[in-house]
């Protein structure tokens, strides 16, 4: 049986890392006395050490253990044997480029179709869904695929805002982005607000926190999703 928590942010305004979801997170990982933390996107270009001491001092307020994928000598049989696993963000390429070149992508499908319980945040969120195609992230390395994990079935546009009434900003929108990629592709979007959440309990998909989604899905008008919509 599936259980993820799929989390636009790690942080959110006017709190400290994870803070926001620490109860969320108590109850969550209840039973649970260690993780595996999969630190590969480095965020602002961090070492693998700095992000997983970040992970840990946070964690360890809660009484879980952290130990980084990349400090164990077969990361494969430390997904395998884990008994829950946190994918945190930063860059969504980079991340998925290295789960693909440590042969991770298929041992984390299966773990976690299995019921180890997973975190993703931010970019370990984005590859819970089809594929990474929706990222906001620079493509600073090229991954052999955008395919990922596929454990639900539609896209996370993670961080998702609308535009600031008033602003002169001419750029492209989130859903202008967005209609860019259904003019080619299928898969439906789920934009993604800080402070929000999805929690994912074998087939359910349950919308969580403190503002709403947005669908969006080819050639349909997008759609304001209100928290505690159960998503198909």
């Amino acid at each position: 049986m599936k259980k993820l928590l799929i989390a636009s942010s790690s942080t959110i305004h006017g709190s400290d890392f994870l803070e926001y979801l620490s109860p969320t997170l108590i109850s969550f990982f209840e039973g649970v006395s260690s993780l595996v933390f999969i630190p590969y996107a480095r965020p602002s270009g961090i070492s693998y050490d700095e992000y997983t001491s970040r992970v840990a001092h946070f964690f360890n307020t809660i009484g879980i253990d952290v130990t980084g994928i990349h400090e164990f000598e077969s990361p494969v049989e430390a997904l395998k044997k884990a008994e829950a696993v946190f994918t945190g963000g930063g860059n969504t390429f980079e991340l998925v480029n290295q789960l693909y070149k440590q042969n991770l992508f298929s041992i984390l499908s299966e773990v976690l179709n299995n019921g180890t319980p997973y975190l993703g945040t931010s970019a370990g969120s984005n590859i819970c869904g089809i594929s990474m195609m929706n990222t906001n992230d620079m493509p600073i390395v090229y991954p052999p695929s955008f395919l990922t994990l596929g454990i639900i079935p539609f896209n996370i546009n993670a961080h998702y805002i609308e535009p600031v009434k008033g602003s002169k900003h001419m750029g492209e929108t989130r859903e202008t982005r967005i209609k860019e990629y259904h003019f080619f592709n299928h898969t439906p979007v789920l934009g993604l607000r800080e402070g929000s959440w999805l929690e994912v309990v074998d087939e359910s998909i349950t919308l969580k926190g403190s503002l709403p989604g947005k669908w969006f899905e080819k050639d349909k008008k997008p759609m304001d999703i209100p928290i505690n919509s159960i998503l198909k």
